[in-house]
């Protein structure tokens, strides 16, 4: 059985900043000006992909970003994303390959919400994709503060302390 080790070589996946594993397998050549896009400091690429691998007890910190992200279910165990709306309202997706368990191939999160992840099996490990509209560029990335976030989801502070590094 191929294990985590096995797709972060076969892949070359690097370590990535909020957690996990990731490479970057896509960028759209096509540009979309910042005058179409008033939320977002320049122009971004119409989309970009990655692969990213989650194993063990590593986790994807709360973050957001200011584009949707869709989430696709590759291999290994399933993977809890655990979402904060701006309205704090929670929910968590359930990524997956057995849709009678309550999983799913592919979920979104929509921009601007917080959003943390990690395997449902803290032994075990899970592969996935993430495709972002538009393009993903680091500047649209903002890394959740464990104070920052339970002061304005004080309501949610057991799954904030549980997936924040600071």
């Amino acid at each position: 059985m191929r294990d985590a080790k096995y797709w972060i070589e076969k892949l070359g996946l690097e370590p990535h900043p909020e957690g996990g594993y990731f490479r970057q397998t896509y960028k759209s050549s096509l540009r979309i000006d910042h005058t179409a896009l008033p939320t977002f400091p320049g122009e971004r690429a119409a989309s970009t992909a990655i692969y990213f691998l989650l194993e063990g007890k590593n986790f994807s910190a709360f973050h957001r970003l200011l584009s949707d992200e869709t989430w696709h279910f590759y291999a290994g165990s399933p993977l809890i994303v655990h979402v904060i709306d701006s309205a704090g309202e929670y929910s968590a997706i359930l990524l997956g390959n057995d849709p009678d368990a309550g999983q799913v191939f592919q979920a979104v999160v929509k921009a601007g919400c917080w959003f943390a992840s990690h395997v449902a099996n803290w032994k075990s490990w899970a592969l996935v994709g993430c495709t972002v509209a538009p393009g993903f560029e680091y500047e649209d990335f903002e890394l959740g503060r464990r104070e920052v976030l339970m002061e304005s989801f004080e309501q949610h502070r057991d799954v904030i302390a549980k997936l924040t590094r600071d």
